[in-house]
């Protein structure tokens, strides 16, 4: 493997690289967000790193120790990173590379802290998180797939409701039509033995409703 951009391509290119960093500064340990050149596809060649189920992340926000604890990753193995990420930020940004790469790794043989155990330690939380993320895309695929597949059936359900609805109003339009126009035929025989014999009639008769005594029209 080659140094500096070689990182993309490293451990199943799980390692970020930065668009156009020297590679000096990769060498130095920089990642960022940007894809890796080259990096495999989603699904290529990763292991299950998670010996029981990670948390959710509520509103994207991370529970790391919870990731790395359910990835089986001992606290004092992180607590190493820690303390050589924290060694490395103390370094002057400008101190040569070189330079910063011989005082970590003397001082952490000073602290009796291997560092191939570091490095070790390092690609395993990467490559837990790497996990982590797959493992969230998964799982957000299938809520999509299935809300999709439920926001068509609602879709099709409100559908079929406006369906009916605009049947019923239709249907109810014909039926007034309907019923008015025959209203108006037997209006016009009633109307032959004049107004005042019918107002008569629909007064005495107790099967009758008088539309005038409560406020209505004849």
């Amino acid at each position: 493997m080659t140094e500096g951009r070689g990182w993309g391509q490293t451990v199943l290119g799980w390692f970020i690289v930065r668009e156009g960093e020297p590679a000096q500064a990769q060498d130095a340990g920089a990642l960022d967000t940007a894809p890796a050149e080259n990096a495999p596809p989603a699904d290529a060649g990763m292991p299950n790193v998670f010996t029981s189920p990670p948390p959710s992340a509520p509103g994207g926000r991370v529970d790391f120790d919870g990731v790395f604890d359910s990835a089986g990753i001992a606290r004092d193995e992180r607590e190493r990173i820690g303390k050589a990420g924290d060694l490395l930020a103390s370094l002057p940004a400008d101190t040569p590379v070189a330079v910063r790469k011989q005082i970590v790794e003397a001082s952490l043989k000073a602290f009796g802290v291997p560092i191939d155990k570091i490095i070790e330690t390092g690609v395993e939380e990467i490559q837990a998180l790497e996990g982590y993320i797959r493992a969230g895309a998964s799982d957000t695929q299938q809520v999509l797939e299935e809300s999709t597949q439920r926001i068509q059936q609602y879709e099709a359900e409100i559908k079929n409701i406006r369906t009916v609805m605009d049947q019923r109003v239709q249907e109810q339009q014909s039926v007034a039509a309907a019923c008015n126009a025959r209203k108006l035929e037997v209006q016009r025989i009633l109307e032959f033995f004049g107004q005042e014999t019918v107002a008569r009639v629909v007064r005495d008769s107790p099967k009758l409703h008088d539309p005038s005594a409560s406020g209505g029209t004849a």
